[in-house]
């Protein structure tokens, strides 16, 4: 425990828990506590932790939904911060063309910001309807679904940077399948703008409930897990490739290649970070043998 950090977080009253358990803060629900968990709730603030934790040396991980992350039962030595609290600016700005363009803080649940597009009768976000994570997360990974991505969409992105804040343009995002810019970790997601077209409010709701029962049926969202498991390969599914080599419902302690859908490891109770991990080397040992193809890992994995 850094306690210097410590006491120049407390003595600038900025937000700080000790001890946090990870698996709170994840939909997988695993992973052990970390040393500083941290929710800035505005960008000064943020800006500041970071400063302290360069100045004191403190690793920092930054978090958002965490939909797609796997922690080590070990922990974080060092500080989660959490982007789910930044309170920045959400506005619409209509255009001359007749399309509408949405800014929206990096922490709000892209469901959120889905059903805020419906109500302004504004089409274009309902492939993002069901992922679970945040427009920041989104972003960053360049998320999508059912023939959509964010990079259709996103017109600008604010983010932070040691130097000051940036203001990004599609051609700087560098935005291909899973993908941004922001994926080497340079750079902190404060904000988007997505430009939405207007459209029939019951259409784009009708396509929302569609698509969202369309995942009910086929994706294992009863259990915990972090989504696609692996990123899809070049001419092929990850699943598909994972149900061929015989492995739908393989388990290695609580974690379970999922009966429903191959493409997903759930956590079917009392899963660990070793019982994921093994099972995802098991995984791609199997696809490599009987299919020549080498998966990559989609999920990002947080050792201690």
């Amino acid at each position: 425990m850094n306690e210097q950090f410590l006491s120049a977080l407390q003595a600038e009253n900025l937000p700080v828990s000790l001890d946090e358990s990870l698996g709170r803060h994840t939909t997988f629900r695993i992973g052990g506590n970390a040393d500083f968990f941290c929710v800035p709730a505005t960008v000064t603030q943020l800006t500041r932790i970071l400063e302290l934790c360069r100045q004191y040396q403190v690793r920092t991980y930054l978090l958002g939904n965490g939909s797609n992350t796997l922690f080590s039962d070990a922990g974080f030595g060092g500080a989660v911060i959490c982007l789910t609290g930044l309170n920045s600016r959400f506005s619409m700005q209509a255009q001359p063309d007749g399309s509408t363009k949405v800014l929206a803080p990096a922490g709000m649940m892209l469901s959120a910001l889905c059903n805020t597009a419906q109500k302004e009768s504004l089409a274009g976000l309902e492939f993002a309807h069901g992922i679970p994570g945040t427009l920041g997360g989104g972003v960053v990974m360049n998320a999508g679904a059912y023939g959509g991505e964010l990079k259709d969409v996103v017109t600008e992105v604010t983010a932070l940077y040691p130097d000051g804040v940036k203001v990004l343009t599609p051609a700087e995002l560098d935005f291909s399948y899973r993908h941004s810019v922001f994926s080497a970790g340079e750079g902190i997601v404060l904000g988007a703008k997505v430009k939405l077209e207007s459209g029939d409010p019951d259409a784009i709701k009708a396509k929302m409930d569609d698509l969202m029962a369309r995942r009910k049926a086929s994706q294992p969202l009863e259990l915990p897990s972090a989504g696609s498991t692996f990123k899809r390969p070049a001419g092929g599914y990850a699943a598909a490739l994972i149900d061929a080599a015989g492995l739908k419902g393989y388990a290695v302690g609580g974690a379970q290649v999922s009966e429903k859908h191959a493409g997903f490891v759930v956590n079917r109770g009392g899963a660990t970070f070793d019982d994921v991990l093994r099972l995802m080397d098991d995984v791609r040992s199997a696809v490599l043998r009987t299919s020549g193809v080498e998966l990559e890992p989609e999920v990002k994995i947080i050792r201690g």
